[in-house]
């Protein structure tokens, strides 16, 4: 018999799912990465605090099926052990029937496109992406490593919270507006130590981060070159050297997304060593 759970305990979420997650974190780094994030309970800035958290299982016989994790203000993240269209139209009914608003999934491309057909019908989709999930497990030993890649520091407040704007800009259209609070949260990135910038000459040029250490890998986020310093092979440096950091620490792999309408960044992670692992769809839902 078909049941969905709903959780208000992280721990307990993390409890049931963790074991199923875990051998598949190359493939669902955002969805096992927020998980962690929460259970470890150590970094509660905005959407990393779980007690606004989406968190939810639908069971067979005892057997879970399917995994969903939203994170608020973000897409809900689903993860299947195995198809069945039926744990998704469930989720769906309780989406709706308990109002909880869904801005989007983010699932691989076939998941996402069959949740959708649930869960659209009563909303609108918009546009997607479509983004290519990929790991590295050695680099390229061609890569020059000595660039002069520092981490985050105070005198960076002056223009981070610009870049990370526009970074937001490039992948999704919007701009947010920066205040206050941008200052605050860029001070609690420099105090955790993940969050790089590389300089030419004495100038920022591009930056990058470390983000949601799992069992076996980190991911790494936040590329960004302002357009005035692009095409230098600034990203690809500051790529590199993040990945050959993550496995000085001595975790097996990194992972990132890229977005496969953008052909250039596809082209640079493979020159760098990263292998492609699935196709991931973000899908936009609203009404």
């Amino acid at each position: 018999m078909m049941q969905f759970h709903l959780y208000k305990d992280v721990k307990q979420f993390y409890a049931d799912t963790v074991t199923l997650l875990r051998p598949e974190e190359e493939r669902y780094p955002v969805l096992l990465g927020n998980l962690i994030i929460g259970n470890e309970g150590l970094d509660k800035r905005g959407w990393r605090d779980p007690k606004d958290w989406f968190m939810a299982t639908v069971t067979e016989d005892e057997d879970i099926l399917l995994i969903a994790l939203m994170t608020p203000p973000h897409n809900i993240a689903l993860f299947e052990t195995r198809p069945n269209d039926a744990a998704l139209a469930c989720l769906a009914r309780e989406l709706y029937a308990r109002a909880i608003p869904v801005p989007g999934v983010l699932a691989e491309q076939g998941l996402a496109n069959r949740f959708a057909a649930h869960y659209a019908p009563r909303a609108t989709m918009g546009q997607g992406k479509l983004l290519r999930v990929y790991s590295l497990t050695e680099l390229n030993p061609a890569l020059p490593l000595h660039v002069n890649l520092r981490k985050l520091r105070e005198s960076d407040l002056a223009f981070l919270p610009y870049w990370y704007a526009h970074f937001v800009s490039d992948c999704y259209g919007d701009t947010p507006k920066i205040g206050p609070a941008d200052a605050d949260g860029l001070r609690t990135l420099l105090a955790m130590g993940n969050d790089y910038v590389l300089e030419s000459e004495g100038v920022p040029v591009s930056t990058a981060r470390i983000s949601r250490a799992m069992f076996q890998s980190c991911c790494i986020s936040m590329v960004y070159t302002p357009p005035y310093f692009r095409n230098k092979g600034h990203a690809a440096a500051c790529v590199a050297w993040l990945c050959a950091e993550i496995l000085r620490r001595g975790y097996q792999k990194c992972v990132l997304y890229a977005d496969l309408a953008n052909p250039t960044s596809n082209s640079i992670y493979q020159k760098i060593g990263f292998r492609p692992v699935c196709d991931v769809a973000e899908l936009g839902f609203w009404g």
